[in-house]
């Protein structure tokens, strides 16, 4: 099971996305548990402001740091507990992140807003920044659930084929395999006759050799970084030689 404590300015973005598909079935199950805390609860003026205008003057508003730290601490975070904050300057999200995530029994979702957030925030209350792109949205909540989404089908029992989660793109570091299933034909569009064959080996082979042509083409950079076999490297040798045909 893994917990996951959301702290956010709009907890009810997360009410629809969070109340379908596999994460919903995962939380009936227990296998999941994910709270979501609105940060305005915490902040103890009439007004319930949880941001104000930035010391020096600019554009925007800032996330305080009194209601922030205030919700982080009413989750009582144990050692080791990380605590993200979901900001356009934190590292990039990858599938290897998402497996070091998976590992924790809890996990703490800081979604920042505006402007950013007071810089004692990162400085003093966040273990780690994480980002799912070069680029701006309006808060955290969607990369929130981006990562819940994520981390959670590498959950044991959260997926209902166990083995579904390993053949995903980026799982070995590349992309893929084309996928197929029924009809065999359609519109004189084939499936490829390897697929059908009932030959394991054949087909595994096959599934190689599209992954890494797949991947040479569409992303390259990531061959350099993936951990292949010297089968791996025969066959993308091929590839190369036939210009990923």
């Amino acid at each position: 099971m893994i917990r996951f404590d959301i702290l956010s300015l709009f907890p009810e973005m997360f009410v629809s996305p969070f109340d379908a598909s596999l994460i919903k079935k995962a939380r009936e199950k227990k296998i999941l548990e994910i709270n979501v805390i609105d940060i305005r609860a915490f902040a103890e003026d009439k007004h319930k402001m949880a941001d104000d205008y930035p010391y020096g003057g600019g554009h925007g508003m800032v996330m305080k740091i009194e209601p922030v730290s205030r919700a982080i601490a009413s989750l009582d975070p144990q050692e080791g507990d990380p605590v993200i904050l979901l900001t356009p300057q934190g590292e990039s999200f990858n599938h290897k992140i998402a497996v070091e995530l998976s590992a924790y029994s809890r996990l703490i979702l800081l979604c920042g807003h505006y402007e950013g957030v007071d810089e004692r925030i990162r400085e003093h209350l966040v273990t780690r920044e994480i980002s799912i792109g070069d680029y701006v949205l309006t808060g955290g909540e969607i990369p929130a659930m981006i990562l819940v989404d994520s981390i959670a089908r590498l959950v044991p029992g959260v997926l209902g084929n166990a083995g579904s989660a390993l053949g995903d793109s980026f799982s070995e570091g590349l992309l893929e395999y084309p996928q197929y299933t029924r009809p065999a034909e359609y519109r004189g569009w084939r499936v490829p006759e390897v697929l059908l064959s009932g030959h394991h080996r054949e087909i595994e082979l096959w599934r190689k050799r599209e992954s890494l042509k797949r991947t040479l083409a569409r992303r390259p950079e990531l061959i350099e970084a993936a951990e292949l076999s010297d089968e791996d490297r025969k066959i993308l040798e091929a590839i190369k030689k036939n210009d990923i045909s």
